[in-house]
């Protein structure tokens, strides 16, 4: 295994916590400081996504109204780039603007993760997550969400004005996905702020073996979709990009979350 440590550049704004990237059978990783992975990267593969909680997060992608969704993809948190790699490289019809509070960030993604270069479909943005959606006039068909700091807090992006800033920021036919730890003291109150804030209109995943949990959120456009059409939608993408969803399907349907064999939202 090597190990590479990066540290800021003393800037008031810049966190304290080091940046460190190892690497170990074929596999790169983003750590805070900590062995708690933060990002990975399959360096034979470096536009795949490795960890399966990102996967899970592309799950929206399923419900496409068409060909043209998503337009506008907003992501919070650069970390180690993987889902703005998938969507850059995968939805040529996507703008995507990330906010990324670290300026370290953009430049350790860059060099060891592949982050391609900003250009007119991809923008960086430095900045909090939470402060920008509360005061972007802009509109987006799909919000990512994955920001935690070296101790794995969200803060900002854990409260209920967040959530409510990010639904006003929705399309109609507009989706969240939003990471969250499913094995914590506080998930529950955490799942609940996100609930509420979407009126009922969220469905949390179940937790994957890691520990990671994935909410979706839904725009005011109601999704109501077989889960016979949801797999078949699967197959086409696996087959555009690899990526495959369906044990994420499985695992909804094993939950019962998707009564009736719909998944409702």
């Amino acid at each position: 295994m090597s190990l590479v440590s990066l540290f800021g550049s003393g800037r008031t704004k810049t966190p304290r916590n080091p940046i460190d990237v190892s690497e170990a059978a074929g596999v790169r990783y983003l750590h805070f400081g900590s062995e708690w992975v933060q990002g990975a990267m399959r360096v034979a593969r470096p536009f795949a996504l490795e960890l399966e909680y990102t996967r899970e997060m592309m799950l929206p992608l399923l419900f496409a109204p068409h060909d043209a969704w998503p337009a506008r993809v907003l992501v919070i948190g650069l970390g180690a780039g993987s889902v703005t790699k998938f969507l850059h490289r995968y939805c040529p019809q996507s703008d995507i603007t990330v906010v990324e509070i670290d300026p370290r960030m953009p430049a350790v993604a860059a060099l060891h993760f592949r982050l391609p270069a900003e250009d007119h479909r991809l923008h960086i943005v430095i900045d909090d997550g939470a402060r920008f959606v509360a005061e972007s006039p802009e509109q987006w068909d799909y919000i990512l969400i994955d920001g935690y700091d070296h101790r794995a807090r969200a803060n900002a992006l854990d409260t209920t004005e967040f959530h409510r800033a990010c639904r006003t920021r929705l399309t109609p036919e507009g989706c969240i996905s939003l990471n969250m730890f499913g094995r914590t003291r506080g998930f529950r109150a955490s799942a609940q702020r996100l609930t509420d804030a979407h009126e009922g209109r969220a469905l949390i995943l179940p937790s994957l073996d890691e520990g990671n949990a994935i909410c979706i959120a839904a725009g005011c456009t109601p999704i109501d979709m077989p889960l016979d059409t949801l797999r078949e939608r699967a197959r086409q993408l696996r087959a555009r990009t690899t990526l495959n969803l369906a044990p994420t399907l499985s695992r909804l349907e094993e939950s019962a979350s998707c009564r009736g064999g719909r998944l409702v939202l």
